[in-house]
């Protein structure tokens, strides 16, 4: 629990460039997801939390009762302090909408990703819950798709998400930290900022970019 801790306190001072920059020097690939992916609203404040998965696809004719009672059933599996990371394998309906998020806000639910749609925009940013998205359109799960399963690794784009991968999503876009690499990845991008400081200091005391770069390795 304390290494969650300070986990969640460093990546609270963390910004997606720097935690990308960190991965990709440690030698890290495919842990930046595709740039379709966008939020509903601006980003104030970085998304952040260990992932939740969701995989499901389209089953035409599953009937209301269905997809509604499996639907719920995932609202009362999603745990607080997480991120909701949902693989649809759909391009048609809406995988998040106003009483779902209101929902998971409640729960204490960080915010979801999902490689698919969202309705009820408006309502759900004055909800307050972060959700990132690839499309909108007002039609939603109902009579049409279903969940297969919970807590697995699922796949968006080049990137493969395990339970346990930490999420990080901010203006920039959304990364994968793999569990094994996460404490070492924000300890390192705390110590960049640090120097990214000294270098921003350097600059606006008028001193040659080059030469900042090369007095500080770090630009």
């Amino acid at each position: 629990m304390q290494d969650e801790q300070s986990l969640r306190a460093g990546l609270a001072r963390c910004y997606g460039g720097i935690l990308h920059d960190v991965m990709r020097a440690r030698g890290l690939t495919d842990f930046t997801l595709p740039p379709t992916l966008t939020p509903l609203e601006d980003c104030s404040t970085p998304l952040f939390g260990p992932a939740f998965t969701m995989l499901g696809r389209p089953q035409p004719g599953a009937g209301e009762h269905a997809t509604l009672l499996a639907w719920t059933g995932f609202l009362s599996r999603a745990p607080s302090g997480h991120v909701v990371v949902i693989q649809p394998n759909d391009n048609e309906v809406a995988h998040m909408g106003e009483l779902s998020a209101e929902t998971l806000k409640l729960k204490g639910v960080a915010g979801v990703v999902v490689d698919g749609g969202a309705r009820d925009v408006s309502f759900i940013r004055s909800i307050g819950l972060p959700v990132w998205s690839r499309y909108r359109t007002p039609r939603d799960v109902v009579n049409y798709w279903l969940p297969e399963a919970f807590d697995v690794p699922v796949q968006i784009g080049a990137v493969r998400i395990v339970p346990g991968d930490w999420i990080f999503a901010d203006a920039d876009g959304v990364l994968c930290l793999p569990q094994a690499h996460a404490q070492a990845v924000v300890a390192r991008s705390l110590e960049l900022i640090e120097t990214e400081n000294l270098v921003r200091r350097d600059i606006l005391q008028g001193i040659d970019p080059q030469e900042a770069y090369l007095r500080h390795r770090k630009f």
